[in-house]
């Protein structure tokens, strides 16, 4: 089950996942790209189903896992990846709806997903993985608005507290920490603040951001056998910028 499916790195995570074996339910609210992007991975022999919906709506995510285990028998593995963000503004001068909207999106999402992803995985009785995504926000404050810092502190938060909760069942919970990244949503940021894409380069060691396939290739690798004595760990996919 990938979120955020519909564009950037969630795409690019469906495309890699299901030509590496799996097969994938997308969740995005934008489901003519979702319907689009699976018929573009079954005509080149993968399996995908779409899933619709708002992460900030719980029927909506435990529809979605209903549907992957109805489809394909079970679930597991899951990339909860769907996130929002603006350009920050000073908190005082950030609006509530503004901060609601941040915390619904990115934690109430992944706190929805866990809910309804890790009884399904349990229900398997096999080894499973959770992969969630959070930032290098969720490290430091990074310039990015209050909320969104906020919200990906609590992302890693919610990652280690579940990996010690399920570990012993065989459900692995990792998050990445993901440093900027050349998505549809970075783009929709830097068009309402042109100046960012300076510093997001420069606090790179390699002096770019990320394409969505490179963050893409460690969520399989965490959710993959690969990984499998990794739990718990808040994994950067930044550039160095945590490093540095």
């Amino acid at each position: 089950m990938i979120t955020g499916a519909s564009s950037g790195i969630g795409a690019a995570a469906a495309r890699l996942f299901a030509a590496e074996g799996a097969a994938v339910v997308l969740m995005a609210r934008r489901e003519e790209r979702l319907r689009e992007l699976a018929g573009e991975i079954e005509a080149r022999g993968g399996r995908a189903a779409v899933a619709a919906g708002n992460v900030g709506v719980e029927k909506d995510v435990e529809r979605a896992v209903a549907a992957a285990v109805e489809r394909f028998g079970r679930l597991d593995g899951a990339f909860n990846n769907a996130g929002w963000a603006e350009a920050g503004t000073l908190l005082h001068e950030t609006d509530n709806e503004v901060f609601d909207r941040v915390m619904e999106v990115n934690v109430r999402g992944v706190w929805n997903c866990l809910r309804h992803q890790l009884p399904a995985m349990l229900a398997c009785g096999r080894e499973a993985a959770v992969v969630n995504t959070s930032s290098v926000a969720g490290c430091r404050a990074t310039g990015a608005g209050s909320p969104y810092v906020a919200a990906k502190h609590a992302v890693l938060g919610l990652t280690r507290a579940a990996a010690v909760e399920y570990g012993e069942w065989g459900v692995r919970v990792n998050a990445l920490v993901v440093g900027s990244t050349r998505t549809e949503l970075m783009d929709e940021v830097l068009v309402g603040a042109p100046g960012l894409e300076a510093g997001f380069v420069g606090r790179s060691v390699q002096k770019r951001m990320a394409d969505p396939v490179e963050v893409a290739q460690a969520a399989a690798w965490l959710c993959s056998d690969r990984a499998s004595f990794v739990t718990g760990a808040a994994v950067p996919v930044d550039g160095g910028w945590t490093a540095a």
